[in-house]
């Protein structure tokens, strides 16, 4: 087996504080399988916890390799693992980190097959992304036709899912990005899209039944302002909006939990073309770096992908 090749921080700052390393392979443990990793999806989540932004909600023992999803090949089983053999190809998320390494040690329930129709690179674009749109929008609740939906942050990877899953729920679909987007969300299915620069979203929407919140900042205090009676705001990004919430409002910070059935789903929606993932880029080791910092300046629409192949 060859060394295990890992992205690790060891220290909070700025890329200077991630190194490649080479750590030992893990043995997967009960209910566990070692997956060769083959591609793995470029987050938000990774540039926050390498500067510390999320230290607290996520506190880490240095160094740590980051990475929250992955896509490879089953090279190794733990005691107890029945869904899973080797040479199996799996997806998923990870419920934690390691995915920037070539071998990861990963509980069997987190992960499902990957369709034949997919390859690694376009299945590692799907966990963390397809299963935060999918549960978030059905966080309060089950999503429902004629309901108004708006997305602040939609040409990302959870908001272009999100823009999809809305609208085949029968949602009106609003959303915030910026302008050069606009086109690309609309054939998503978005109903109107607001240009973050040069509009104020509160100045053209109201009666929101739902607000999917994908960047935090002042969108979250702005947007109590839009919503129906009864509507709520749904969070992945503002972790404080259970004290910004206002009395008689509903708001909530949403994490994604791993789901095998609901993913397996999804990708085999995406494998078979009923719905559209879109890849901004792929990255090879030595491009990791720049392209976090894409991730945390702003990128084409779609998602980053680095590709352990290469």
């Amino acid at each position: 087996m060859q060394g295990n090749r890992a992205h690790r921080l060891h220290a909070y700052g700025g890329p200077e504080v991630m190194s490649f390393d080479t750590v030992p392979v893990p043995a997967p443990e009960p209910g566990q399988v070692l997956v060769q990793v083959h591609a793995a999806g470029v987050n938000g989540l990774d540039w926050k916890i390498r500067e510390g932004f999320v230290r607290d909600a996520f506190p880490l023992v240095l160094p740590a390799t980051l990475g929250i999803e992955l896509a490879g090949v089953v090279t190794a089983t733990g005691p107890g693992v029945t869904r899973f053999k080797v040479g199996d190809r799996v997806m998923g998320p990870l419920a934690g980190l390691g995915a920037y390494a070539d071998f990861v040690a990963v509980d069997e329930g987190k992960l499902c097959p990957t369709p034949a129709g997919l390859s690694d690179v376009r299945a590692a674009a799907l966990p963390v992304a397809a299963l935060t749109a999918w549960q978030a929008l059905r966080a309060e609740g089950e999503l429902r036709a004629g309901q108004t939906v708006l997305i602040h942050g939609a040409s990302g990877g959870v908001g272009s899912f999100a823009v999809q899953f809305a609208k085949s729920a029968g949602a009106t679909v609003l959303a915030t990005a910026s302008g050069s987007s606009r086109d690309y969300l609309i054939g998503l299915g978005a109903d109107r899209v607001i240009d973050r620069h040069t509009e104020r979203f509160e100045d053209h929407v109201r009666d929101i039944d739902l607000v999917l919140d994908l960047v935090g900042g002042d969108a979250v205090d702005r947007s109590w302002s839009v919503l129906a009676d009864g509507g709520a705001i749904v969070s992945t990004a503002a972790f404080d909006i259970a004290g910004r919430t206002p009395s008689g409002r509903k708001g909530q910070f949403f994490m994604m939990k791993p789901d095998a059935a609901q993913l397996s789903a999804i990708a085999d929606m995406v494998a078979t073309g009923r719905a559209q993932s879109d890849i901004a880029e792929v990255v090879d080791h030595a491009g990791l770096a720049a392209a976090l910092e894409r991730n945390r300046t702003g990128h084409a629409p779609g998602k980053i992908v680095l590709d352990l192949t290469l």
